[in-house]
């Protein structure tokens, strides 16, 4: 082991084969949350291997060389605790959460899926059919459906654009073998992270992972280049039978690492952080034209996505239309009054703070610093970072990133 760091309660750890681990103790709860993150997700497949990190996602649970299934489920139920997983287009986490006693077990059992799967091949066709049916839930619900057409043609021609699920036709083709294959090229020491928050020593959470991964060997791998595409405005316009119009107004947005990642972080509160929010106000307190009305603003390494969705009925759309684009040009056109900009810094920050009554998402927040920044972010920083921008630098950054040029809306209509 070596390169031992700590800042505050938070400690990094990287042992010689280069896995790392990161632990924040909480003296004051009796919980922990433990997770396994694998730096690997929908993006890093080819495209005969689409939906695999999300299928292997699933096969983890279904057994290893010493666990059923059940064994499985549980060895952390049967102690007041839970077992999860997810899977994103750059990560993977399994993840646990239980009373702080329960560290071992939690470790034992986490450790035990993701080094000796077993992959029973009933388990394999069945879940086939599981994964296939969970993107028919996905298709059924419209916004999900809009978004996933969306991000397909955001993105068209690059790995970003597939849905992190697959598709029918690459589920349906996975071997056994595949699975294997893929996570002897994908899980590996410099991919994976243990992150656990709570009331924990890192001493002994050190001891433990070494124990269990210590044996694997260092992998020197390059990933592939991923340039993304140039932006290719489309429009699109679907149709479905449902009741309600589903609309997106969106472009790519900013990397996790950006210089103004900050800056449209509050330009994004100060539209869509909701209820009070101007789009909120506007479009659904002034004119009643939607139940929902929200913005989104997701990284990736290299990139982004940011928009605007509205659930509304397709007699309002055109109007809809037009009050965002009134709200994007005013943001545009007039700075943001120092009592509205303050009150949106002060509800990030409340989020933050907020957030930290979670050992789930403390644990969540170690790993994603340490993936994306490769150190801890601290509170402090973000605070200092949220507070230093100003109304003009807001309007200076929304002047050059509201460009109409830059946007393509979607469109799911009622069947007629």
């Amino acid at each position: 082991m070596e390169n031992v760091k700590e800042i505050d309660f938070v400690t990094k750890s990287t042992l010689s084969n280069g896995m790392r681990i990161v632990t924040e103790r909480i003296e004051s709860v009796k919980s922990i949350s433990v997770g396994i993150w694998v730096k690997t997700g929908g993006r890093h497949e080819t495209a005969k291997q689409a939906g695999i990190t999300h299928f292997l996602e699933h096969m983890l649970f279904k057994g290893t060389e010493k666990r059923s299934s059940f064994d499985i489920a549980l060895s952390m139920e049967a102690v007041g605790g839970y077992l999860n997983a997810f899977t994103s287009s750059e990560y993977t986490c399994y993840y646990s959460r239980c009373l702080s006693t329960q560290l071992e077990r939690a470790l034992d059992v986490l450790s035990d899926m993701v080094l000796n799967p077993s992959f029973p091949e009933e388990e394999v066709e069945k879940e086939k059919r599981v994964v296939i049916e969970e993107m028919k839930m996905y298709r059924d619900s419209p916004d999900d459906y809009l978004f996933e057409e969306f991000n397909s043609k955001i993105f068209e021609g690059h790995e970003l654009g597939r849905p992190v699920l697959g598709f029918e036709e690459t589920v349906s083709d996975f071997s056994r073998q595949d699975l294997y294959d893929y996570m002897h090229d994908r899980y590996y020491p410099a991919n994976l992270l243990v992150s656990v928050a709570g009331n924990v020593k890192h001493e002994k959470v050190v001891k433990l992972v070494s124990e269990y991964f210590e044996a694997l060997d260092a992998k020197n791998h390059e990933e592939k280049e991923q340039p993304i595409p140039a932006f290719n405005k489309e429009n699109i316009r679907l149709t479905k039978s449902i009741e309600q119009t589903h609309y997106i107004y969106g472009r790519r947005g900013l990397n996790f690492d950006h210089d103004d990642k900050y800056l449209l972080l509050l330009a994004n509160t100060i539209l869509g952080g909701g209820m009070s929010s101007r789009l909120h106000q506007n479009i659904r307190e002034k004119y009643g034209y939607c139940y929902s009305v929200q913005t989104f603003n997701q990284s990736y390494t290299d990139t982004g996505l940011w928009g605007i969705y509205v659930g509304t009925d397709k007699e309002y759309v055109d109007h809809v239309r037009k009050l965002i684009l009134k709200e994007l040009r005013k943001m545009q056109d007039d700075p943001v009054p120092e009592k509205e900009l303050a009150e949106a810094k002060s509800q990030l920050k409340g989020k933050l703070l907020l957030s930290q009554e979670s050992t789930s998402n403390r644990m969540t927040r170690l790993a994603k610093s340490e993936l994306y920044f490769g150190r801890f972010v601290t509170l402090d920083e973000l605070v200092e970072n949220i507070d230093s921008v100003t109304s003009g630098q807001i309007q200076g950054f929304v002047n050059d990133f509201f460009d109409e040029e830059q946007f393509m809306e979607a469109i799911l209509l009622p069947e007629s």
